[in-house]
């Protein structure tokens, strides 16, 4: 029982940390047609923003201004640059954020260099939250949880709620329409992609301080985002939290399971010998084999829905 709760609770925190990551990239895709591949490079300089900031004024306030900084930065790429593609195709969009992935790593370690940066928890997220069965739960992955879901809670809010949100949404499927009411419409998806930086700044501040700050950073969540928005469905921000929280505790329940397949089968009855073909294979933990879990998800995922879980558009 307290293995199942402490994993369920770890795997929930890092899935709803996937969410707040991949749900701008969602939002991007779904407003803007962008499968922009420089987002977690966004996430990075929301971490290093932070640890830079709060050297000065501290964490609270970093966390407000780092994603603020990053997501005008975001604006101006896409009003000075992707704005200037955009009418070429999706080839060029891919380039174009493609390689401003590489400058921003680039950029990263000539101003904060290439070893890891001691960006730290304030004083008020340390230590345990509470005690569950013996084991503790950290306060830092709880105030994930908490700020994913109040980040969730205020997207849908604005999406769905207020005249900007409608005139986002109407602006996806009648562009010509709403410019002639008067609408900015290229205004509106510079601030949609500056938002959608913004949100994975935001991942970054508390990603960074909670695991680690470091120029690989952005490469190694770059490949499981994407899993989780095809997983969860082209530009459905629902299907991208619902896939999060799926890969999330998938690959923490993974990870924790320190048996072989091959004492799996054998616990389902299933005799396995050095004879058994790919024998070796199955001497494999659980735990080895975690990392490649959300990818076989994402093949079984194309081969019986296209689509995704929630997505009306095909992957």
């Amino acid at each position: 029982m307290e293995f199942f709760a402490i994993s369920l609770l770890n795997g929930l925190s890092y899935g709803l940390l996937l969410f707040m990551l991949s749900s701008g990239l969602t939002l991007i895709f779904s407003m803007m047609g962008v499968l922009n591949f420089a987002h977690t490079s966004f996430y990075m300089l929301g971490a290093y923003f932070a640890y830079t900031i709060s050297g000065v004024l501290g964490f609270w306030p970093a966390l407000v201004i780092a994603p603020l900084l990053v997501g005008a930065l975001g604006a101006l790429f896409e009003r000075y640059s992707l704005r200037r593609v955009h009418k070429f195709g999706h080839v060029p969009e891919l380039l174009v954020t493609f390689g401003l992935s590489y400058l921003i790593l680039e950029l990263v370690q000539l101003v904060w260099g290439r070893a890891t940066v001691p960006y730290g928890l304030p004083p008020q997220l340390q230590g345990p939250l509470f005690t569950l069965f013996g084991t503790q739960f950290p306060k830092s992955r709880s105030f994930i949880m908490l700020l994913a879901l109040l980040m969730l809670l205020s997207v849908w809010l604005l999406l769905t709620r207020t005249r900007i949100g409608l005139v986002i949404q109407a602006a996806l499927t009648h562009p010509e329409t709403v410019e002639a009411l008067g609408h900015n419409v290229p205004r509106v998806f510079m601030l949609v992609f500056g938002g959608g930086a913004a949100l994975a700044a935001l991942a970054g501040v508390i990603g960074g301080n909670t695991y680690v700050t470091e120029p690989a950073m952005a490469g190694a969540v770059g490949s499981i985002v994407f899993v989780v928005v095809v997983v969860g469905g082209m530009g459905s921000l629902a299907g991208a939290f619902l896939a999060s929280l799926l890969i999330g505790v998938l690959q923490t329940f993974a990870v924790a399971i320190d048996q072989s397949l091959a004492s799996g089968l054998q616990a389902l009855g299933v005799a396995v010998t050095a004879a058994t073909p790919g024998y070796d294979l199955l001497q494999l933990t659980v735990a080895q084999v975690a990392p490649i879990l959300p990818y076989l998800l994402l093949v079984l995922i194309l081969i019986f829905r296209p689509k995704g879980l929630l997505g009306k558009r095909e992957g």
